[in-house]
């Protein structure tokens, strides 16, 4: 049994969130760079231009990619040979967070009841997943995300017989009615199958992958391919200004499900798409 310390989670959370706030992801902004030379549109490439700007001086100055910086969802891989000594998990993650947010500057958005709307002035608590893994160590995945773009999020039931044409009317649809308000080009998560909350929690995962990388089931890599080219001929564009780039990435996760369902979660990422990771 491997033991790690309370203290060291929070240290470690603190670290991931000042990060994320302030630093993009190579691999969105490679993708950016990209979509700036193949964007068709003039005001589009303009978009991305400022959209790059923006992300350098973030990263110079140690200032947030944005002024939402969101609430902090955590994804934690607990090895089951690992023991967490000195309190809680959560309680943990929630610490480093509270330091992380008060440090940084970083603009407190979560509020304690979602009836009442009384905020909790340290941007806690964080939504935590924690699924239990072979091994001894703990993968934190840190990810705050802004409702820009969590408010597009939709889920729908469909009929097995709707099929994957059912599924890519959904997707676009669900782009579609988004327009500029996730802050386009977004990365879009789809989750498939399960019931209707492992469906959003597959498309809330499946927007942290790395841009570029393909679902191992080559069907499923397929609709993937498929999916990303219908969105981004939606026109909708940087910011929601028009252009050919919609969507960075989308990327697809399945899970089974009952006979008589197929449940369909989109999650989309605005353009900072934060998220760091580390092992402990």
């Amino acid at each position: 049994m491997r033991v790690i310390q309370y203290a060291d989670i929070v240290t470690q959370i603190k670290a991931l969130c000042l990060d994320a706030n302030c630093n993009l992801p190579l691999d969105v902004w490679e993708a950016l760079v990209k979509a700036q030379k193949d964007e068709a549109s003039p005001l589009g490439r303009n978009v991305l231009d400022t959209i790059l700007e923006n992300a350098q001086i973030a990263r110079e100055k140690r200032m947030p990619l944005c002024q939402d910086t969101g609430m902090v969802v955590v994804f934690a891989e607990v090895g089951q040979d690992v023991h967490i000594q000195g309190g809680l998990l959560s309680d943990a993650v929630d610490e480093g967070v509270r330091q992380a947010y008060k440090e940084g500057y970083f603009r407190m958005s979560v509020v304690g009841d979602p009836l009442e709307r009384v905020n909790t002035k340290d941007n806690t608590p964080a939504v935590l997943h924690v699924s239990l893994v072979a091994g001894d160590k703990l993968r934190l995945i840190v990810a705050p995300k802004g409702f820009g773009s969590e408010n597009m999020s939709r889920l729908a039931m469909l009929k097995p017989a709707q099929g994957v044409q059912g599924i890519k009317e959904f997707v676009v649809k669900a782009v579609s009615e988004a327009g500029g308000n996730p802050c386009p080009p977004i990365i879009i998560g789809v989750g498939i199958g399960g019931t209707m909350e492992k469906a959003a929690l597959l498309a809330k995962r499946a927007v942290l992958r790395e841009i570029g990388s393909e679902h191992p089931k080559p069907h499923v890599a397929q609709l993937e391919a498929e999916l990303l080219e219908l969105v981004n001929k939606t026109g909708v564009g940087p910011q929601g200004f028009g252009g050919t780039q919609t969507a960075l990435a989308l990327f697809v996760d399945t899970y089974p499900t009952h006979i008589a369902g197929l449940p369909v979660a989109v999650n989309i990422n605005c353009h900072v798409a934060r998220h760091v990771e580390a092992i402990l």
